[in-house]
């Protein structure tokens, strides 16, 4: 069995060293904060995670809090008229199997003594490149799962396949309590408001219980992008219900009550969407491994980021099994991410970055034909499962002119 090193203590990083633990390899992860430092610090994301993720946290057995978790039942979706009278569209449908949202505050933390219970060493330490030398040394390999930071520089940006240079939203993330359920079944209320940017929110289980996550995407530049001037939770909470009520009045009504759930449950910034090479060479000419968001980093518009990080490490985790006792050198490293990528990344990446940009004609008749089919709706909806699916029907215009024929959809 192998001696790996993982640094990273997020979704990818501890399924992956979770799994690997359970197949006898000799594992270490390495963070930069404890345990209770991510418990007691601030959110991290709103990680919504559909049904195929949640399986490969199943499927190890590590999906400890399914039971207490609120379930999330669909998604609808809503853009007001231009007039300003109504929405253009509403329409929900039912998710095939329920979607769930663990606050990584809860998740972490415990996968951590997890890790350390099964066999597993935790090392506390803010690693950098000559660490990273070290580490390469001494273990067979060494995957880099972290978000930022200077290791993720030994990354280059892969600009074929990151058409952005630049952050595409200004992001915040509110947690709170007391929200109004929506009626008939529990979702991700997504709403889509053109020239300003996206609101959703959907049940999620905290580090106080049950509560919503409001996820904003504002547009640079617009209204949305308002921010900046934020100084306490208060008025984080103050400017999430001013944007509500400017923008979303349907939602504004359901946050009457609300509360944060905690001062730690806010989040605000910015970032652009980047895909990087797997392999990071260092200054000794060693080579790591990357992972998850240190490779491919997707915008949140559509709550991917946690189901690519649980699938990549699921993906990791088959390449090392299928690999035995070869040594891991490059081109294990390459095809591991490569396999991966061809297989689901390139698809949820080229979703995502669809979505940020201006909706085009074909894709606003998909969305508006939601009103009154309901074929179209619960594929849109399940696609966010599968993103593969998109690229059958929703991608080209070509497809979606077919497939609305399919359906027999007025568009």
């Amino acid at each position: 069995m192998s001696k790996i090193l993982i640094v990273g203590a997020g979704q990818a990083g501890l399924q992956l060293a979770l799994g690997l633990v359970q197949d006898g390899h000799e594992v270490t992860v390495v963070s930069n904060r404890t345990a209770e430092d991510i418990r007691d610090g601030r959110v991290m994301s709103s990680q919504c995670m559909f049904d195929g993720a949640l399986q490969t946290e199943r499927d190890l057995g590590f999906a400890y809090w399914e039971d207490e978790c609120p379930p999330v039942e669909g998604i609808s979706l809503a853009v007001p008229a231009p007039d300003g009278t109504g929405k253009a569209i509403d329409w929900a449908s039912r998710l095939d199997a329920y979607a769930q949202s663990v606050d990584q505050r809860v998740k972490m933390p415990g996968w951590m003594e997890d890790l350390e219970r099964r066999g597993g060493s935790l090392v506390i330490h803010d690693a950098g490149v000559d660490d990273l030398e070290r580490y390469t040394q001494e273990n067979d390999l060494v995957i880099v799962a972290a978000g930022k930071g200077e290791i993720v520089r030994l990354f280059e940006r892969d600009a074929e396949r990151s058409p952005y240079d630049q952050p595409m939203r200004a992001l915040a993330l509110t947690y709170v309590t007391g929200m109004t359920p929506r009626p008939e079944y529990s979702a991700v209320c997504f709403n889509l408001i053109p020239t300003v940017g996206e609101y959703f929110v959907f049940p999620a289980l905290t580090i106080t219980g049950p509560c919503e996550i409001m996820v904003f995407e504002g547009i640079p530049g617009g209204p949305m992008d308002c921010w900046g001037d934020v100084t306490t939770p208060m008025e984080h909470l103050d400017k999430s219900r001013w944007i509500l009520e400017t923008f979303m009045p349907w939602e504004a009504e359901r946050c009457r009550d609300v509360e944060l759930t905690d001062d730690n449950g806010i989040l605000a910034g910015r970032f652009p969407p980047t895909v990087r090479r797997p392999v990071g060479r260092l200054p000794s000419g060693r080579l790591v491994l990357g992972l998850a968001d240190t490779v491919m980093l997707n915008d949140p518009i559509t709550g991917q980021g946690s189901n690519n990080a649980a699938k990549m490490a699921t993906a990791y985790l088959e390449a090392i099994r299928r690999h035995g006792e070869a040594p891991h050198d490059r081109a294990f490293m390459e095809q591991a991410f490569e396999s991966f990528w061809e297989e689901y990344g390139r698809f949820t990446t080229g979703w995502t970055n669809a979505l940020l940009s201006p909706p085009p004609e074909h894709v606003l008749k998909l969305l508006t034909a939601g009103n009154r089919s309901p074929a179209v709706a619960h594929r849109f909806v399940n696609g966010f499962d599968n993103p593969v699916d998109f690229f059958d029907w929703f991608m080209f215009p070509d497809k979606a002119e077919a497939y609305l024929s399919e359906v027999g959809a007025a568009a």
